[in-house]
């Protein structure tokens, strides 16, 4: 699915307003056993940006890193998993436009929280299949606003942040700062579709269920018939089958090159514990790094987030010369996506 020569440079852009563990922990909205499962002590919340708002300053941040014009894009890839604003249109397309890539080609790339890694699946399909083509945007961006959505509350062991990331991908010479993009590997298992899907019945609009999205409900009537363990089994071994995967690919599987850290999805510390770590250490002894303290779950856009920390010019979780990461990506669907890189 990679090329030797396939780059990425990308960025975040975060609101700088947040909601605090402690508060909601003070007001009820969270329980003292939920604060410790997630181990995260804050949510950036867009008190007035919409999502795809958000998406264009990422872009434009990713362009910048990438020395690339707007204007030289042949695509622009959105993701998303929640409200964009509007009810009937295209977001792609917005962000297209408020970013300037007048000659690009938009699309919307819908596949819940592993959305980013779809989009850079298709971006590097696009630039393999039409070399000649300029380098492709990918954005993602969520705000996981009230009332019809209850960030805190509104789903089992996920806390969701408001913020919106961005790629610039491409092929060839790589920009100074960009990682190699050195593997890029997906898997689906498309049967446990109803964990996210409320069983009793299709409806004919938005919030004509509940008034706000109640994650927890459909959850549950799922592990009542699937049980648990095995839900939790499953998705330990997918995620080992993807990273496996990847590593080969990028030569680290068989043991040639060793990799400097994994980088998890933003799902708090018990899930880092229950089914990452198992996952990840039957495959690799690598140190494992969650980085959502600050974030929580960014939606579609912890992948690209993970790999800005990678790419940062400063910071604890920079990758130094000739360095390779693991980044996992996981959603509803479900589907699992492990991204290997490398900064050169």
């Amino acid at each position: 699915m990679t090329s030797d020569d396939a780059w990425l440079a990308p960025a975040e852009w975060l609101p700088a307003a947040t909601e605090k563990t402690a508060d909601a922990l003070a007001a009820g909205r969270v329980t003292a056993d939920e604060a410790d499962a997630m181990g995260y002590g804050q949510l950036p919340v867009s008190p007035d940006l919409s999502a795809p708002e958000m998406a264009v300053r990422a872009a434009r941040h990713a362009l910048s890193r990438a020395g690339v014009r707007a204007g030289d894009l042949s695509a622009v890839l959105h993701a998303w998993t929640y409200h964009q604003g509007h009810d009937f249109w295209s977001p792609a397309h917005y962000v297209a436009a408020r970013t300037g890539a007048l000659d690009a080609i938009p699309t919307g790339v819908q596949q819940m929280c592993n959305g980013a890694a779809a989009a850079l699946r298709t971006a590097v399909h696009q630039l393999a299949a039409r070399p000649g083509d300029g380098p492709v945007l990918v954005t993602t961006a969520d705000r996981f606003a009230p009332p019809g959505f209850d960030r805190w509350g509104g789903d089992y062991g996920v806390w969701y942040g408001d913020g919106a990331t961005a790629a610039v991908v491409g092929a060839g010479p790589r920009p100074e700062g960009a990682l190699a993009l050195r593997a890029l590997h997906t898997r689906a298992a498309p049967e446990l579709e109803s964990a996210h899907r409320d069983t009793e019945a299709f409806h004919p609009a938005p919030h004509t269920r509940s008034a706000a999205v109640d994650v927890r409900r459909t959850k549950k009537a799922f592990l009542a018939e699937h049980g648990r363990p095995r839900f939790l089994d499953r998705l330990r071994r997918e995620t080992t089958a993807v990273l496996a995967e990847a590593l080969t690919e990028a030569g680290i599987g068989s043991g040639g090159r060793q990799l400097s850290a994994v980088l998890l999805p933003r799902l708090g510390r018990a899930t880092a514990r229950d089914v990452y770590g198992p996952a990840v250490g039957a495959v690799t002894d690598a140190p494992l790094a969650d980085l959502g303290e600050n974030t929580g779950h960014l939606g579609a856009g912890d992948l690209l987030s993970n790999l800005a920390a990678l790419a940062a010019d400063t910071g604890p979780h920079r990758l130094g010369r000739g360095e390779y990461a693991a980044v996992l990506s996981a959603g509803a669907g479900f589907t699992w996506s492990a991204v290997v890189v490398q900064r050169t």
